[in-house]
């Protein structure tokens, strides 16, 4: 009965169009009334312990800051330059460089949709211009911009960690292989698909262009390696690190690139001066700098803009514990694992159930909230059939993947939609065959968990566990 009342009353306040935090709230306090011993000082007492004691959860908000500066700062502009100058002059090469610019992009971001938007208003038009269907196009940036979410460092995988306790550096590890993974997979693709239609290649740009654009693309590169490299290195804690990257992101947006900011288009050297001055009077500068961001309308956009995504996502973790809390309590995931195991069911069965569960919640719920359901419930029945937790995150970060692109609430879609200025039913049917690849990526990750494994097992063993 108790089982019962909490999923009824969660999915009738979702049915009626509640927002997914307060319905979960509002099912989890009715269920501790009616059948619980709990005061309500307990589910307050509750709510302060989900964002206080998860540790994990702290690199939520500095992630967003960092993505949101780099979103806005002229980043993904220098990348896109670098994919191009890197792979261009292969056949199909723009569509490749698009591909290889989301997974850079992403690996500074953490966000499925921000890759779409930062990448796509960009390299959409400028593959059009070039001779390539739109659709082929939008289809290829819907697709890559999902890669967000599964190279690390990614805020779905932090939800994850925080909801199953396993370790968030861990599941960074295990992202980064599928990831590079996944974007090699399209960019075959890509290159099959150019090869038969005949789509254009651009020139080689020669040496030095292309090391001019590494330099100029340095700045959000060496992010990747300040983030993951202190991470994989044992330096910093997932958390550590995001701190770092929000206060990098903002130097490289504000006093680095100076695309927004008080130094907005203001040259690091002047006319006639020495380098040696140049630097002197940039670091100089830097005090002034931090002053002046503060009443910049800019900076503050953008951190207003990063505190509001924030304060939605953690409010919808925090009722979410709220509900894990209740089916820890009343043992509901343990008592359906028990079920599960008695009646034999095997491990590569259960796995085509939650593919099959996932992919339904990914077509009316946003990955966040369908992690936060769904990870405590089947999170403990993996384990007893002996799923390693963390290729259990893999799967599930995949599955959010394909959830981007599915209707209706396929984040991605929108997205894509509104920077080609086309319908989301246009955008589904250019997405479709590039769909495809990623149900077929999903069965590899699901069952050939060494993809996901591989890089925590070797680390593990290089540090002597």
């Amino acid at each position: 009965m108790t089982t019962l009342t909490l999923f009824a009353l969660l999915f009738v306040c979702m049915f009626i169009g509640m927002p997914i935090a307060i319905a979960l709230g509002f099912s989890s306090m009715m269920t501790i009334l009616l059948f619980s011993s709990d005061s309500l000082a307990s589910i307050s007492l509750k709510l302060f312990e989900a964002a206080s004691e998860h540790y994990t959860l702290l690199a939520i908000p500095f992630f967003i800051l960092s993505s949101s500066f780099l979103s806005t700062g002229g980043v993904a502009k220098r990348l896109i330059n670098f994919a191009i100058n890197s792979v261009g002059h292969i056949r199909g090469g723009l569509a490749m460089a698009s591909v290889l610019a989301c997974m850079l992009f992403a690996a500074v971001s953490g966000s499925s949709p921000a890759t779409v938007a930062a990448i796509g208003s960009i390299v959409i038009a400028g593959m059009v211009r070039s001779g390539y269907p739109e659709s082929f196009a939008a289809g290829v940036i819907a697709n890559a911009g999902t890669l967000g979410i599964l190279i690390p460092p990614s805020i779905v995988m932090l939800v994850y960690a925080a909801a199953t306790e396993v370790s968030a550096s861990r599941m960074f590890m295990a992202g980064f292989i599928p990831g590079i993974m996944m974007g090699s997979i399209l960019m075959i693709a890509i290159y099959v698909v150019a090869r038969i239609k005949g789509l254009p290649s651009q020139p080689f740009p020669g040496l030095g262009a292309w090391g001019l654009s590494l330099a100029k693309a340095s700045g959000g590169l060496m992010l990747i390696i300040l983030v993951l490299g202190s991470i994989y290195g044992g330096v910093a804690s997932p958390t550590e690190a995001a701190s770092v990257a929000a206060i990098y992101a903002y130097l490289v947006a504000v006093w680095g690139y100076r695309d927004i900011g008080p130094l907005k288009d203001t040259p690091w050297r002047k006319p006639g001066q020495s380098l040696v001055s140049s630097v002197f009077s940039n670091i100089i500068s830097l005090p002034y700098v931090f002053v002046a961001s503060f009443t910049n309308k800019e900076v503050r956009l953008v951190v207003k803009d990063a505190a509001k995504v924030s304060i939605m996502l953690l409010f919808i973790i925090a009722n979410a514990m709220l509900f894990a809390h209740v089916l820890t309590t009343e043992r509901i995931p343990h008592m359906i694992a028990e079920s599960i195991v008695s009646h034999g069911l095997e491990a590569w069965a259960f796995l085509i159930v939650v593919n099959i569960l996932l992919l339904i919640a990914g077509n009316f719920m946003e990955p966040t909230a369908i992690l936060l359901i769904m990870a405590p419930i089947l999170f403990p029945i993996a384990t007893q059939l002996g799923i390693d937790p963390i290729h259990l995150g893999i799967i599930m970060v995949v599955n959010m993947e394909i959830g981007m692109l599915t209707p209706p609430v396929g984040l991605n879609l929108f997205v894509t939609a509104g920077i080609t200025g086309r319908s989301i039913g246009w955008v589904i049917k250019a997405c479709l065959p590039w769909l495809s690849l990623l149900l077929i990526f999903l069965m590899m990750i699901t069952y050939i968990p060494q993809i996901s494994l591989f890089l925590p097992e070797f680390f593990d063993r290089m540090n002597g566990y």
